[in-house]
């Protein structure tokens, strides 16, 4: 085995980490991270994410990212990354695989739609959603709600893209707040460097599995993509190194290079701020004037015009745009008739919604109800309730 190499100063450092709001003991087998990481894995809400859409409905096809591929791609992404940085690889991974726990059915149109519905109770972020889940939602272990995660675990799945004190004040972060009041999460610093890995690793995840699923999809073709910065140079380069390469090759190659890039120069980057901004301790990293983790300007460009090109030919595609327009009816008319007749629920969640005194806590349980579900899920729970057939 190679020797062992310290982590970088500006590292998290399980042995060191501030613990968890339920003390509880050590594992003998697993450091405070890894533990997270492991309970993150085998919670509900992990398991649904296979059934939860990225950008396709879930029942378009199975070779379409799903929530739970995604999730393993950006942890994958930025194990990946802290190993280059020589940080707590643990950490990086946990907030990876949960930053995507609280997402409702249907992507963003079904996160947009359930805040709708919720607006005159407090409205519904994704991000939000995902603190409830592993702070109060899952219900595995007989001490506490939730998974008990650390304190850096729970820091960077709220804080992974930035200090947010100033979102404590929305009506939907509310329960972040109440959180915050009694397990103090620092919301005005930045997240250590370990949980903007895992942020910046969504980036490159879902820009380079979107150009993939696009174009399994057909939503356009690799002519139109060559002239793209960043997937137009990794197409040009493979196409250079294997000139009779066949178009399915030359999208999984182009994407994989692609990766490679975006990898390399968030390296670079990071590596160049933290020598610039002085950056020693896991405290300077939270403590900075600017994220530490970060693309170069260059890249940053490219992907404007990437995600430019990718909303004008994939997101605004008029086939996504009627899937958007049904998934929305079936969330909004579940969430109404849910409402109203409240006994239609399940006996375990209307049981629940019996136990709240206001309407707003009755409406949140609903809501809890929808977002857990999958796709399909959503799908079939909507034909039972407006359909004979």
């Amino acid at each position: 085995m190679p020797p062992y190499t310290p982590l970088s100063p500006y590292a998290e450092n399980s042995a060191k980490s501030l613990g968890r709001l339920y003390t509880e003991d050590e594992s003998s087998t697993r450091t405070p991270f890894a533990r997270d990481r492991d309970r993150i894995i085998h919670c509900t809400a992990f398991r649904r994410l296979k059934g939860k859409t990225q950008v396709f409905v879930a029942n378009e096809g199975d070779y379409f990212r799903t929530r739970l591929t995604h999730s393993l791609e950006v942890a994958q992404i930025a194990r990946s990354l802290a190993l280059s940085l020589n940080v707590e690889q643990d950490l990086a991974e946990t907030v990876a695989l949960a930053h995507d726990l609280g997402h409702p059915p249907f992507g963003h149109a079904g996160e947009d739609e359930l805040h709708k519905c919720m607006e005159p109770w407090g409205g519904f972020d994704h991000n939000v959603q995902t603190f409830r889940v592993v702070t109060k939602l899952e219900h595995r272990y007989p001490a506490f709600e939730g998974l008990n995660l650390t304190w850096e675990t729970l820091e960077g799945i709220i804080k992974h893209n930035g200090p947010s004190v100033h979102l404590l004040s929305r009506p939907s972060w509310k329960a972040v707040k109440d959180f915050n009041d009694i397990y103090d999460l620092r919301m005005d610093t930045y997240a250590s460097i370990e949980a903007q890995i895992a942020a910046i690793a969504d980036d490159i995840a879902y820009n380079n599995h979107d150009v993939d699923d696009g174009l399994k999809a057909g939503l356009f073709t690799i002519d139109d993509l060559r002239d793209i910065p960043l997937i137009g140079p990794a197409l040009a380069s493979t196409e250079k190194d294997w000139p009779d390469i066949d178009d399915r090759m030359l999208r999984l190659e182009g994407v994989r290079r692609m990766i490679g890039a975006m990898i390399s120069d968030v390296t670079e980057e990071t590596q160049r701020r933290l020598e610039a901004d002085r950056i020693e301790t896991a405290e300077d990293v939270r403590k900075a004037t600017r994220q530490v983790v970060a693309f170069s300007g260059t890249i940053m460009e490219g992907l404007a015009r990437l995600r430019a090109f990718l909303y004008a030919r994939m997101y605004k595609h008029h086939h996504l745009n009627r899937t958007r327009s049904h998934a929305k009816r079936i969330l909004n008319q579940m969430f109404y008739l849910y409402m109203e007749e409240q006994d239609v629920l399940p006996d375990e969640w209307y049981q629940l919604v019996c136990s709240k005194d206001t309407e707003a806590g009755r409406a949140r349980v609903i809501c809890d109800y929808i977002a857990g579900m999958t796709d399909s899920f959503a799908i079939e729970e909507h034909r039972k309730l407006f359909s004979f057939t």
